[in-house]
């Protein structure tokens, strides 16, 4: 009796304070005693029902919402908000119509749930709806009403085309927006009109009490749909409203900053963070990361990362990612090593992140790795990380791999087929690659911008010079896609590899925009390859205008004039640069030998197996020169006799790779060797697959007498 007494002045207790109640577990107690002691009520199922609610507890929540005859309304908002927040957004919405039904009046605080569901199902016109009823009742003084319209407008603002370009749906499910073809329908198929931006402006206007989570929607509405200065100006206006921004509101501006590459702008929002005490905010912390690497100051961000006390599965992908867009890929892997240990989770995102350091640095094993750690985690059928996987595959050699996981894929979107025509490109297969992209647009895939630099990069490769004009002119013509530097530095090097060097040195100089250092240099390289110094001269010119510092060009020209026999200017070339500073980049390869990286430079004898990696090149050359092969030396500069020529190209790097692998692995072995220098594609058959300059042709005797499979890409 003593304990019934108890255990019914406990329930009274926490039915009259029921917020009292810390866990799940606790509230389901609450539920069996409750049925035990507790004569029905209906104001105490009501309110049981708000605890479970709370807790996100549906079921329970939906039997003892089921067991009444008539719910009052503390009992439908409770079911209501259980519904939004355990997903069930369309159960919300059709248990606010039974209410409305039965003549029962909203309270404020129901709106909030009711407008979630309406953004999650992406029903603008319902949500208009709803908005319509707030006003009507007059429950739009309400401040969280008032909040949760300023987010549905925010939202359903991303939804709205920007000038001509696809429309995005902003999926709240992982915060990230996402393509129409992505979220599989569009805006008009879910009968959303065009958000304006001042109705989102307007709701706020019309607020009697505004709060800082109110001027944050605004402001991350604005910055999220890329509407920036209004975004500025909204924080301009939170300030004079005496409003002080939060860690949100600074992580909602520095995206802005980060897109237009204002580190100084990002600085002050970084000081103000670290005053206030910010700083330690992993959320804000991921922004700035984001912030500094987009402005290419790396080390700021590695900074930023390491002062973090605590680092979520966030802060350590905006990390890998800002290393990896910077080009520090060693660290982006070292990085993914240590967030592996710390036992952080990789999300989708990770390996997206993380696969183009493995692509860059060639690391097939790694690679590897990570695809299985893909499908073993359930993320294969993630489109961004199939397409991450086809590039890296691609580029790292292995086409027919990256062609296997673009063909398993249900869906191929822009990336997609993109990565795979480049691969193609890239390996020298260009009627493929143009096949692919022919496919792509009898699949309704419109080409972009990238797609096209890879078509041009197969039609370079091909030599296909009447495709390529096709292409070009097609690009404007039929998806009024302007051309880029990328477009015309690769009809340049396609004309300049076809010979059409004067049409070349003609397309340049009719760009609609102002050609750049490098562009020139393409045709520069086509004039040394097809040795026509004169032409060489004007482009040098031209280079020198416009990049005065542009280290290949001087070397380029002092190679042109010592091959033409020129060795005065070829020395004034070379003094000239010392006397400005000007440093060549000494030429690298590096190959991957059981799981280790080896890395050899030009002249370098510092290798541990050197004397076994010369004296296997001296028995290559003896033996081939025996069966005719005669060493192509043409490129090699130096003012001495032609025997000491063909001993000096031992010393290129790729020569000391390539021994170093072909003494390293059994014959019949692949040996992937990777290089600095721009390299142009020379061939491509079922032995030997390369990308080469006349050092590395030389080289190709040597892979065939030893038997060796050889796969050779350059890093620019």
């Amino acid at each position: 009796m003593t304990s019934n007494s108890t255990a019914k002045t406990l329930v009274k207790t926490f039915l009259r304070t029921p917020h009292s109640l810390k866990t799940k577990f606790q509230a389901k107690q609450l539920l069996a005693q409750f049925l035990k002691t507790q004569p029905y009520s209906p104001s105490s199922t009501s309110i049981l029902i708000s605890v479970y609610s709370n807790f996100n507890l549906l079921h329970p929540s939906l039997f003892l919402f089921n067991s009444l005859n008539s719910p009052p309304l503390l009992a439908w908002k409770s079911i209501i908000k259980c519904y939004a927040n355990s997903g069930h957004f369309l159960n919300s919405l059709t248990c606010f119509v039974q209410m409305r039904s039965f003549g029962i009046y909203p309270v404020p605080n129901m709106f909030p749930f009711v407008l979630k569901a309406c953004v999650f199902l992406k029903n603008l016109r319902l949500g208009e709806s709803i908005h319509g009823c707030i006003i009507r009742l007059g429950l739009d003084f309400d401040l969280f009403t008032g909040n949760a319209l300023l987010n549905m407008y925010a939202k359903f603002q991303s939804l709205q085309p920007n000038g001509g370009h696809k429309v995005f749906a902003f999926n709240v499910f992982d915060g990230m927006p996402k393509s129409d073809e992505l979220c599989g329908t569009s805006a008009q198929e879910k009968g959303a009109s065009i958000i304006q931006l001042d109705r989102m402006t307007k709701v706020l206007e019309m607020m009697p009490k505004r709060d800082v989570v109110s001027w944050n929607t605004v402001i991350a509405g604005n910055a999220q749909n890329g509407m920036y200065e209004e975004a500025l100006r909204m924080v301009r206006e939170m300030g004079n409203a005496n409003m002080k921004p939060d860690s949100f509101t600074l992580s909602s501006v520095l995206p802005i900053f980060a897109e237009y590459v204002d580190v100084i702008k990002g600085k002050e929002i970084h000081g103000y963070a670290i005053r206030h005490w910010f700083d330690s905010d992993c959320y804000l912390a991921s922004s700035l990361i984001d912030m500094y690497a987009n402005c290419a100051r790396i080390e700021d961000s590695c900074s930023v990362f390491n002062l973090l006390s605590e680092r979520d599965d966030i802060s350590w992908n905006s990390i890998i990612a800002a290393c990896v867009q910077n080009g520090v890929f060693d660290e982006g892997l070292k990085l993914f090593r240590q967030m592996l240990t710390a036992e952080v989770k990789p999300r989708d995102v990770t390996f997206s992140s993380i696969m183009p350091a493995c692509a860059y640095l060639t690391t097939l094993h790694l690679g590897k790795q990570l695809h299985g750690y893909i499908i073993r985690g359930g993320f294969n059928d993630n489109m961004f990380i199939a397409s991450s996987l086809v590039d890296m595959y691609a580029k790292c050699g292995n086409i027919k791999a990256a062609r296997w996981i673009f063909n398993q894929m249900e869906h191929h979107d822009m990336v997609s087929w993109t990565a795979i025509i480049m691969g193609y490109a890239l390996h020298g297969h260009a009627h493929d690659a143009l096949l692919l992209f022919k496919q792509m647009e009898m699949d309704g895939v419109k080409p972009n911008y990238v797609s096209y630099i890879a078509v041009f990069t197969a039609c370079s490769h091909a030599g296909l010079t009447d495709e390529a004009w096709r292409y070009f002119n097609c690009m404007s013509r039929n998806h009024g896609i302007k051309p880029g530097l990328e477009h015309y530095a690769a009809m340049a090097d396609l004309l300049g590899r076809a010979g059409k060097l004067e049409e070349a040195y003609e397309f340049i100089g009719s760009m609609h925009i102002a050609p750049t250092g490098s562009i020139w240099s393409t045709l520069l390289s086509a004039c040394r390859v097809h040795k026509n110094l004169e032409l060489a001269e004007k482009v040098a010119n031209e280079i020198f205008k416009v990049d005065p510092e542009n280290v290949g060009a001087y070397v380029l020209m002092s190679n042109m004039y010592a091959a033409a026999r020129r060795w005065k200017d070829a020395a004034k070339m070379r003094i000239f640069m010392k006397k400005k500073g000007i440093r060549k980049e000494p030429a690298c390869s590096w190959i991957e030998v059981k799981n280790r990286v080896h890395t050899f430079i030009s002249g370098d004898k510092s290798h541990p197996l050197y004397d076994r990696i010369f004296e296997a090149l001296k028995d290559l050359l003896e033996q081939i020169e025996r069966e005719g092969y005669i060493p192509d030396t043409n490129e090699d500069f130096h003012d001495v006799d032609e025997e000491q020529k063909k001993y000096m190209i031992f010393s290129h790097s790729e020569r000391l790779a390539l021994a170093f692998g072909i003494i390293s692995t059994p014959a019949g072995t692949t040996i992937r060797i990777t290089k600095n220098i721009r390299l142009a594609q020379v061939a491509d058959s079922p032995n030997v697959t390369y990308w080469a300059d006349n050092h590395v042709l030389n080289c190709l005797a040597y892979c065939r007498y030893a038997d060796h499979h050889v796969i050779m890409r350059t890093i620019m």
